[in-house]
């Protein structure tokens, strides 16, 4: 029953309303009125989600792509799923593999990797393995709530720590700092950048689209500890959206700037898949008001429709309202003085060695 029902009302600390189906569904389930009423009728709200984690081992834990507008060829994603909960994920569309659902489940149905430290040690012993950096937590964070129990993410970070391997990491939790004795350690030797995505200051529209991220003064005062113990930080403005966050812009720039952040950049909503179904469902229960007019503005930028996919333009979008916002961008990125993160070094990785199975002798 409550996989058929129609999105009604927000669920507490949740940022979709519905289990949207996935593109590769068999079979999907479609409410209707019988006459009888609802079973929710009464409440006062929809009932509360409980968070599941599956625990797999992975095959293979480095994850490599060739796109041409994203700036790395290495990832690492600990989890699958998120229980940050941002109803804007581009990546909730991934949950469709597993043959859940990139609305409620995506959030909700989580997939812990126990072994990536063990994948990783033995990737980076295999003989032809070239070092490059490596982007930590990218299609999910790896800072969300579960690494407090399962500490998937320090582990790969120790792994990576050991053989003086690089990596970046970009996160919307606090909980980084847990891991702060091993990024300054590393940092010292210019083996890691932090960047953190900051989409909005206002708290309430915060636990509106990111009920389980840390509040926006929690990621900013990470970020001036990180910056006090030495480790490079940045801010990703990430996702501007159109009559949401877009005035923002400045705002979070001038903050994270205050805060110790040295590097700055920014990404459009991007509303691929069935995301697209759960960002319209997030408007109409939210801001109904303006939902007609944010898509409008949103399909402006994306040649007349919800998303354009094309490399080169998928993260920044085109027209006029696309050029207003790169163009506020650039002139408060210049006034701050923002630059680059120092470049991380890859000379100094040292092979592990492979398992053996005799053990080490010497």
């Amino acid at each position: 029953m409550e996989d058929a029902r129609k999105a009604q009302a927000p669920i507490k600390g949740r940022g979709a309303a519905s289990r949207v189906d996935g593109r590769y569904a068999v079979t999907v389930a479609c409410g209707e009125d019988d006459g009888w009423g609802s079973v929710y009728e009464g409440m006062e709200a929809p009932p509360r989600l409980d968070t599941h984690v599956t625990e797999e081992r992975a095959r293979s834990i480095i994850s490599r792509n060739d796109s041409p507008d994203i700036g790395f060829a290495q990832s690492i994603n600990p989890y699958r799923g998120c229980e940050h909960g941002c109803v804007y994920c581009f990546a909730r569309p991934s949950h469709a593999y597993l043959d859940l659902s990139p609305g409620l489940d995506f959030e909700t149905r989580l997939f812990a990797k126990t072994n990536a430290a063990e994948r990783l040690q033995a990737e980076l012993a295999r003989p032809r393995y070239q070092c490059a950096p490596i982007a930590l937590g990218i299609n999910t964070d790896a800072y969300q709530p579960i690494e407090r129990r399962y500490r998937i993410t320090r582990s790969l970070i120790e792994v990576l720590d050991a053989c003086s391997h690089p990596f970046s990491l970009i996160t919307k939790n606090s909980a980084v700092l847990r891991d702060i004795d091993l990024l300054a350690s590393m940092a010292r030797r210019q083996l890691v950048t932090v960047y953190f995505s900051v989409t909005t200051l206002d708290n309430r529209l915060s636990a509106r689209m990111e009920p389980r991220a840390a509040a926006p003064h929690s990621r900013l005062k990470a970020m001036q500890a990180l910056s006090d113990a030495g480790v490079p930080v940045g801010v990703m403005v990430a996702p501007v959206i159109p009559m949401i966050n877009d005035s923002e812009i400045e705002q979070i720039l001038e903050a994270a700037c205050a805060h110790g952040a040295r590097s700055a950049g920014y990404v459009l909503l991007r509303l691929p898949h069935e995301l697209k179904q759960v960002w319209r469902e997030w408007l109409q229960l939210h801001y109904p008001d303006r939902a007609e007019h944010v898509m409008s503005l949103i399909q402006q930028m994306r040649g007349g429709k919800d998303y354009d996919s094309a490399f080169g333009t998928r993260m920044r979008g085109t027209g006029p309202f696309a050029q207003l916002i790169e163009q506020r961008f650039a002139k408060a990125h210049r006034r701050l003085g923002f630059g680059r993160l120092p470049p991380l070094d890859t000379s100094r990785f040292v092979a592990p060695r492979s398992p053996s199975p005799q053990g080490e002798l010497f």
